[in-house]
């Protein structure tokens, strides 16, 4: 009797962390469900990639496609490509990031992609400046211009990591009391430039 409570209770411990901790798509390949944006011009689904932005007319303004659900501790993984011909091409995954009301904006930490801020912690629309940045012969060793990139970030308490093409980036851990630990998760495409960026296999794993 004592060694069959002792195998429900492995098993439950077992699946109840593989329950939590299971991997599980944000993007579905085919639709914007679970998300919310600018899909009428800036955002679109392409051969089942979500794509933003326009290689022959400038990005009018930052626009950013949101979850519609808030998270706090994970492990995100998406891939990215970011083209461009004229302007300052730019984009990036904001994370625990908030809508500003009535207006285009977000503010929260942001995963920084474009030509010298891939792997950089950037912090939108709050203090406005890098938090912390790689080494830029580390950058230009990993990242693959004009092409498919992998991005990790995970955020577990006070404690952010990224992570460019499975090589760390950087290990942030924040200072400043009062910085929200939950929030948004958004993809974003900078205004002001000819550019086009895309992002595919989206994936998170939630942390306790």
């Amino acid at each position: 009797m004592v060694s069959r409570l002792i195998v429900a209770a492995t098993c439950l411990l077992v699946f109840g962390s593989a329950v939590f901790a299971a991997e599980r798509p944000l993007f579905d390949g085919k639709s914007f469900a679970g998300w919310e944006g600018e899909i009428a011009k800036t955002w679109r689904i392409e051969d089942g990639v979500i794509v933003g932005g326009s290689l022959e007319t400038k990005v009018p303004r930052n626009e950013f496609l949101a979850t519609k659900i808030r998270f706090r501790n994970f492990d995100l993984r998406v891939k990215y490509k970011l083209q461009g011909t004229e302007g300052f091409v730019n984009g990036g995954v904001q994370f625990r990031s908030e809508r500003i009301p009535n207006h285009h904006e977000m503010i929260g930490y942001q995963a920084d992609i474009g030509q010298g801020y891939d792997g950089a912690l950037y912090d939108e629309s709050r203090r406005n400046k890098f938090l912390i940045q790689p080494e830029s012969k580390l950058v230009q060793k990993v990242l693959k211009p004009n092409d498919w990139n992998d991005y990790r970030i995970r955020a577990e308490g006070a404690r952010v990591r990224i992570w460019l093409n499975g090589v760390e980036m950087i290990d942030f851990t924040e200072q400043e009391p009062g910085i929200a630990q939950d929030g948004l998760i958004a993809l974003q495409v900078h205004g002001g430039g000819k550019a086009l960026i895309s992002f595919k296999e989206i994936v998170i794993e939630e942390l306790p």
